[in-house]
C-alpha cells in the first residue's frame, strides 16, 4: 500500500526546483536556492523529499559525482554525460535510437522497458581546453 503524501508548499518547492534547473542538482544545491524563500527548511527536509520523489518515480538519481549525489527531474529517457575531471554532469543530445533499443530490448526480453537511463563519463570540453 502506497503511503499517502499531504501537500506541502516546500515538497513542491523542492519539485518546482529540480525540476527548473538543467543542471541536474545536488540536495545541498537545491537547499541553497530555497534556503532564501523558506528560511526554516533544513538540509534534512530536502533530503528526506528528494528520497521520496525517487522512490515514487518522479525524480531520478544519477548517482553520486565528486562525493554528492545528483537528480534530474526529466525522467523521460535520455542519457547523460559526466566529466571525470570536473563533475559537470550534461544531459546528451536526443538520441531516437534510444527508443529503439528500449523497443528491442523489451522485445527480446518479452518485457515492457519502461525507462532507460545511460552514462557516458569522460573529459568535457572545458577540461580538454584546459589541458
Amino acid at each position: 500500500m502506497n503511503k499517502r503524501q499531504n501537500y506541502s508548499r516546500k515538497r513542491e518547492a523542492i519539485l518546482s526546483a529540480l525540476r527548473s534547473t538543467k543542471t541536474h542538482p545536488t540536495a545541498e544545491w537545491v537547499y541553497l536556492q530555497m534556503k532564501n524563500e523558506y528560511p526554516d527548511l533544513s538540509l534534512g527536509t530536502v533530503y528526506r523529499n528528494l528520497s521520496q520523489f525517487k522512490e515514487d518515480g518522479t525524480i531520478v538519481s544519477l548517482g553520486v559525482v565528486n562525493g554528492q549525489e545528483h537528480f534530474d527531474g526529466d525522467v523521460s529517457p535520455h542519457s547523460h554525460f559526466v566529466c571525470t575531471c570536473c563533475g559537470v554532469v550534461l544531459d546528451t543530445p536526443n538520441d531516437p535510437n534510444l527508443s529503439a533499443m528500449m523497443e528491442r530490448t523489451s522485445a527480446a526480453l518479452d518485457a515492457k522497458v519502461e525507462n532507460c537511463h545511460i552514462l557516458f563519463r569522460g573529459t568535457c570540453s572545458d577540461c580538454l581546453k584546459k589541458r
